[in-house]
């Protein structure tokens, strides 16, 4: 159970500490956005309940898995910065291609692993692809 907890608080602390980093520079009601885009209000919630998902799958793995685990929550990490602190939203779009390649081996390795590890991680990667589409809509708008 402890390393449970700890497994969920890891992505959720960094996901916080990225939000605190980049609220100064965020600009997100000023852009103009692709159709669809929702309130500002829903991001925090929903990669509130992603990080926990990807905290609780996590704990079902083995240590291979690890390494691709980590480096999918850095680049995601790394993408609130290149978007609200650097805006460079055409790096972002590609940046975020390359963090749904992650996630999708992730996915893979997790459901060999532990099905439902793997399974849950499906609205994550949903989630990764609306928000490409939301990332190319700001860099074509703007």
């Amino acid at each position: 159970m402890k390393h449970l907890i700890k497994d969920i608080l890891i992505p959720v602390i960094m996901g916080g500490i990225i939000g605190l980093i980049i609220s100064p520079f965020m600009n997100y009601q000023n852009l103009t956005k692709p159709p669809f885009s929702p309130s500002g209000i829903v991001f925090p919630i929903a990669w509130t309940i992603l990080y926990i998902i990807m905290g609780y799958s996590f704990n079902k793995q083995n240590e291979q898995n690890k390494t691709i685990y980590y480096t999918q929550l850095i680049v995601n990490g790394l993408w609130s910065i290149i978007f609200f602190i650097f805006k460079w939203y055409l790096l972002s779009s590609i940046w975020i291609v390359l963090l749904i390649v992650l996630v999708i081996i992730m996915i893979y390795k997790f459901y060999n692993e532990n099905k439902l590890s793997g399974l849950i991680n499906l609205p994550y990667l949903i989630w990764l692809l609306f928000a490409l589409y939301l990332s190319i809509g700001v860099y074509l708008l703007n």
